[in-house]
């Protein structure tokens, strides 16, 4: 991942993206199942969109000056499994 946080307005509903192009080829897989754990305070809007080699979730909410971290976890179709994090800092944009 080579961006990992995020400036999000309190009052936004936007979509996070890990994308896992990179892994996958390295391990030769492909995404079978994913799971984000979004932390309280956050509100997760929807179940997690995995597409081919990403996985977008769409999270409102936050209080100022917070900062959350949302995880991706990931099962390959070989049965791999793996995670990764999101950062994300509440601030008034």
């Amino acid at each position: 991942m080579a961006d990992d946080s995020f400036i999000k307005d309190p009052a936004a509903r936007l979509d996070y993206s890990w994308d896992w192009s990179k892994w996958l080829a390295e391990v030769a897989d492909t995404i079978a199942s994913a799971t984000v754990l979004v932390p309280l305070g956050l509100t997760q809007v929807g179940v997690p969109v995995v597409g081919d080699k990403v996985v977008t979730q769409r999270v409102e909410g936050g209080v100022l000056d917070s900062v959350y971290t949302l995880v991706c976890q990931i099962t390959t179709a070989g049965g791999l499994i793996d995670e990764r994090s999101i950062h994300l800092t509440i601030a008034d944009r």
